[in-house]
């Protein structure tokens, strides 16, 4: 008789076990010949070496299955480990799902640029998203990083920003830098909570798998094998931009989002994102979308507030070039 503990880390517990612990209680059914008792987030299996072995396999290929599709059920459950996936699952709006997140949720491109984002990925390294606050470039963006990172496409995702204040002062807040920003990150941690299993998360931010850090903590590196966000690129520089695209290694995923309408710089003249666009547009292997008002997909009056702001922004400067 062998004895062996086995992590479950890969699967949120509650999806795991089940109602009433309905799919562990499938699992123990299915090993007969096997003791299996659960401790949180590990099982502790007692029985012969080859049937823990077979456990553990069918357990790979259900956190595969979880990390694809976002949810388990007592017939997921009986039809890996009896054979293979669920019939039909991957043809079901398949084509349209970038990554399936927790509790069932389902990502997709909802917007029209949403979706030419997500396909001007496909062909291209480098992807520029530009537009008004709440268009979901940054969601999108993050979606895909996931979607890589599940597939294996890509070993790491690293997601950074500027550290400009946004009508604040990093100075008075408390920590170094990193955990002077971690409260401006919080959009990107709020997006990976959506797509990666909690405890999940926390193993791949301590094993550096996953990585949220300010764009200066960048300089001097090499990303390869990495899928790297630049949020917030209105509130860099020109040389800040160069110095971030040149971080590109092999087998690298870039994207840079912004929006040209909230530059926090105290010269916005100085903001380098626009300028960038502007040079990289003709490039071959790089894809800008520009999103617009229409793009928004938080509360309806989100976009009615841009276009109140964008107004009264034309009128002043309409005003400025008159004196």
């Amino acid at each position: 008789m062998a004895e062996k503990n086995i992590s479950i880390d890969g699967i949120g517990l509650l999806d795991f076990y089940g109602v009433a612990n309905s799919n562990f209680n499938r699992i123990c059914d299915l090993f007969p010949k096997l003791k299996i008792v659960a401790r949180g987030n590990a099982l502790k299996v007692i029985g012969a070496d080859e049937e823990i072995e077979r456990l553990e396999q069918k357990l790979e290929d259900l956190e595969l299955y979880y990390n694809k599709y976002g949810h388990i059920s007592v017939s997921v459950v009986n039809q890996i480990f009896q054979g293979g996936l669920p019939r039909g699952e991957a043809e079901v709006g398949d084509a349209d799902v970038i990554v399936y997140g927790n509790n069932g949720l389902v990502v997709k491109a909802r917007t029209k640029n949403q979706q030419k984002l997500v396909e001007l990925y496909k062909t291209n390294d480098l992807l520029m998203a530009v537009g008004p606050a709440g268009s979901g470039k940054t969601y999108t963006a993050i979606a895909l990083a996931v979607g890589a990172l599940k597939n294996r496409e890509v070993k790491r995702i690293i997601l950074t920003r500027p550290a400009v204040e946004a009508g604040e002062r990093l100075g008075f807040l408390p920590g170094d830098l990193k955990e002077k920003l971690d409260p401006y990150l919080q959009p990107l941690y709020d997006a990976l909570n959506d797509m990666i299993p909690p405890a999940k998360l926390q193993k791949f931010m301590e094993e550096g798998v996953v990585q949220i850090a300010p764009l200066a903590y960048m300089r001097g590196r090499t990303l390869d094998n990495a899928f790297v966000i630049l949020d917030e690129a209105q509130n860099t520089t020109l040389p800040q931009i160069k110095m971030f695209l040149t971080r590109m290694g092999r087998n690298a995923k870039f994207i840079v989002t912004g929006d040209l309408t909230q530059i926090d710089l105290p010269r916005k003249s100085d903001s380098g994102l626009g300028k960038a666009v502007e040079m990289l547009r003709k490039i071959e292997g790089i894809g800008i979308v520009e999103f617009d008002n229409k793009d928004i997909i938080r509360h309806s009056l989100v976009s009615r507030i841009v276009r109140a702001f964008e107004g009264k922004e034309g009128e002043e400067q309409q005003e400025e070039q008159t004196e």
